[in-house]
C-alpha cells in the first residue's frame, strides 16, 4: 500500500483502535494519513495524544478525503452511519467494513458505492495476534484487495476467502472465539482454586498451559492431527482419560458445537434484519 492513502475510521472503537496502532506499528500507514471520526470527542482526543492521528466529530468530513474508509460502528448504528456518509465518498475509495453480519450488498446498496471489502477480525488484533478472514466484492481491484491485506495484516494475519458466506462462520467461529477460549481458562482457574491452588499461581498454569499447547499445535510437523496430539498425553487408564471421559460424558463436545452454531444464526440474523443487539465481539465501534 503506498504510504500516501488516507484512512478514515468511522466508529473508533476497541478494534479500530487495534487497526490503528497495528498501522503505525508495522509502518503500513503514518500518523497523519489516519483520522478516526466518531461522537465521543473525549474518547477522540485520547486517540489523538495517543497516536498522534487527526480526528474529526463529522462522519462524513473524515470520510471526503479518504483513500479507504473503514466502517467500525456497531451493527445497530450501522444504517444510520451509510446515511449519514452517502455521497460522500470518492469513486476511487475502498470501503472495509468490520461490521458482523453486515453484508456487502446491504453497504453497496446504501452507500452507492461498488468497492466494499468486509471483514471479521478478533480481538487479540489488539496485540498484534487477531486473525480476519476478508472478503471482496467483484468490483474490488487487485490494487484494492493487496491495500486491504496490508491494512488487515498489520494486526495478525488475514485469510481472503472467495465466498462471502465464509464472513458469518468466521464471526462464529474466530471472532467470537476468544470469548469461548476465556471461558474454558477461567473455568480452569476456578477448578484450580477449588483444588487448592492460589488463584495467582491457578492462572499462570492455566495460561502457560494453553500458550504452550497452542505453540505445540502450531510447531507440530507433517499437519499433525488435534486428535493425535490429545492421544500423546492420554494414557489408558490414567488422569487425562478420566478426564476427558468426564467431558464427553458431559457434552463438552457437544456443547462447544452447539454454541459456535448460535453464534453463527445470530450473525446471519444480524445481516438480515439488523436487530439492536450486537454479539459480543463486535462491539468494537462508536457512533
Amino acid at each position: 500500500m503506498k504510504a500516501d492513502k488516507r484512512i478514515a475510521f468511522i466508529g473508533p472503537g476497541v478494534m479500530a483502535e487495534a487497526m490503528i496502532a497495528g498501522l503505525i506499528r508495522q509502518k503500513v500507514s503514518s500518523p497523519e494519513m489516519l483520522i478516526a471520526a466518531g461522537p465521543r470527542r473525549n474518547h477522540l482526543q485520547v486517540l489523538a495524544s495517543r497516536y498522534n492521528i487527526a480526528v474529526e466529530s463529522d462522519n462524513a468530513s473524515a470520510a471526503r478525503e479518504a483513500n479507504v474508509v473503514v466502517l467500525s460502528v456497531k451493527p445497530q448504528r450501522l444504517a444510520h452511519v451509510l446515511e449519514g456518509i452517502q455521497g460522500m465518498i470518492r469513486s476511487d475509495a475502498l470501503v472495509l467494513s468490520i461490521v458482523a453480519g453486515a453484508q456487502i450488498s446491504k453497504i453497496q446498496d446504501n452507500l452507492h458505492h461498488s468497492a466494499v471489502v468486509r471483514a471479521m477480525p478478533n480481538t487479540p488484533a489488539q496485540i498484534g495476534e487477531g486473525i480476519t478472514v476478508w472478503t471482496a466484492a467483484e468490483s474490488v481491484t487487485d490494487e484494492q484487495k493487496q491495500t486491504a491485506r496490508q491494512i488487515l495484516g498489520a494486526f495478525g494475519k488475514e485469510i481472503y476467502l472467495g465466498e462471502e458466506q465464509y464472513l458469518d462462520m468466521a464471526t462464529a467461529l474466530s471472532g467470537t472465539g476468544p470469548a469461548y477460549v476465556f471461558l474454558f481458562m477461567e473455568a480452569m482457574v476456578d477448578a484450580g482454586v477449588h483444588l487448592g491452588f492460589p488463584r495467582r499461581v491457578a492462572e499462570q498454569l492455566v495460561a502457560q498451559t494453553v500458550r504452550g499447547s497452542v505453540d505445540y499445535y502450531t510447531k507440530a510437523t507433517d499437519d499433525v492431527h488435534l486428535a493425535h496430539l490429545r492421544n500423546q498425553v492420554t494414557s489408558p487408564g490414567g488422569t487425562s482419560a478420566a478426564a476427558i471421559y468426564y467431558l464427553e460424558k458431559a457434552g463438552f463436545r457437544t456443547a462447544i458445537s452447539r454454541a459456535i452454531w448460535a453464534a453463527y444464526e445470530r450473525s446471519q440474523q444480524l445481516g438480515k434484519n439488523g436487530e439492536s443487539r450486537s454479539p459480543e465481539n463486535n462491539q468494537v465501534g462508536e457512533e
